[in-house]
């Protein structure tokens, strides 16, 4: 090899490992701020990268998303949001009042995309849906204000029904209230009577079911927080394996065997969620992105374990039904 040519490939290869560095450098790093372990949401996360990719941004090729996880422990979301601020994100995604609340009082200025279940607004994260306040904008999953609807779903499938349990997370307040409120007063309005069961760990959620499996209501009702929807395969085998029938507000409950789900699409918000954080790294401002109402919702029965409980479902029902599992 020629002498010109060689100093010519050292000086080539000398150069690539700058270029890479460089463009190393400048690849966007977005936060992600969860309470639950990660198993708990790696399906939904798929909707998340689709977003970003919907934005031109691929996880690993030209975007790094830094994720930190609480494995159900909120008292440490506040750490875990600081350490995304003091890796100076672009951008931090959050699921839940509590990581959004974390993520919010963390840091002022960098932009952040929060996935919550009751009205933002409500809530405090923001004082105005249509043009959002500070550096928070989101996606309002609305399936809290769906809790009288849930209960509409269980006359209509056990018109007999009297006596409802009611489990709930008293940790994550904020959403459990609001769910509580609507039970109680969709309640009153059916003559159900309601009994409820309080649950913040896995060991407490069997006790819940040992109680309702000798209390015997005529169904259960689930309610939704972060917490208990990534406990969903448990609170699945739980009301099959004491034979109650249940209703719970995500697909997810019922493609684990689950009786009936009704609420918005998850998947689809975290994709939206996606596409927001997108947005932003090509330079829009929270204030510009309006709040996103989920209007994707979905009636989701389980014919399986109907059949299982002795269940006939009503023909009117599965009618309504967006999707049916047999």
């Amino acid at each position: 090899m020629k002498r010109r040519e060689f100093v010519t490939l050292i000086g080539g290869a000398a150069a690539w490992p700058l270029s890479a560095r460089a463009q190393q450098a400048t690849t966007p790093v977005v936060g992600y701020l969860d309470s639950r372990p990660p198993e708990s949401v790696a399906d939904r996360l798929r909707g998340f990268r689709q977003g970003l990719k919907d934005t031109g941004y691929i996880e690993g090729e030209n975007l790094t998303i830094a994720y930190k996880w609480a494995e159900d422990r909120i008292d440490r979301l506040p750490t875990l949001a600081a350490d995304l601020v003091n890796r100076s994100v672009a951008a931090i995604a959050t699921s839940g009042p509590p990581s959004s609340f974390a993520a919010k009082t963390a840091t002022a200025t960098i932009p952040i995309v929060f996935m919550v279940g009751v009205d933002p607004v409500q809530l405090g994260l923001t004082t105005s849906l249509s043009r959002p306040s500070g550096n928070l904008t989101g996606i309002n999953i609305l399936n809290s204000e769906l809790a009288a609807k849930r209960l509409e779903l269980l006359r209509d499938l056990l018109p007999k029904a009297t006596r409802i349990g009611v489990l709930i997370n008293p940790a994550d307040a904020t959403l459990s209230d609001v769910q509580m409120r609507g039970v109680d007063a969709a309640a009153q309005t059916m003559g159900f009577k309601i009994e409820v069961h309080n649950a913040d760990t896995r060991a407490e959620i069997d006790a819940a079911f040992d109680a309702m499996g000798r209390e015997r209501p005529d169904a259960v009702f689930v309610a939704t927080t972060p917490f208990l929807n990534g406990r969903r395969v448990q609170l699945a085998q739980l009301a099959a394996y004491h034979r109650l029938p249940a209703i719970y507000a995500l697909r997810d409950y019922a493609e684990a065997g689950g009786l009936m789900s009704y609420g918005s699409s998850i998947s689809d918000a975290y994709r939206q969620a996606g596409i927001y954080i997108g947005r932003i790294l090509k330079g829009a401002k929270p204030a510009e992105l309006p709040i996103v109402q989920s209007n994707k919702l979905e009636l989701v029965i389980n014919v399986q374990t109907a059949a299982m409980l002795r269940l006939t479902v009503p023909a009117s029902l599965l009618e309504r039904a967006d999707e049916i599992i047999e």
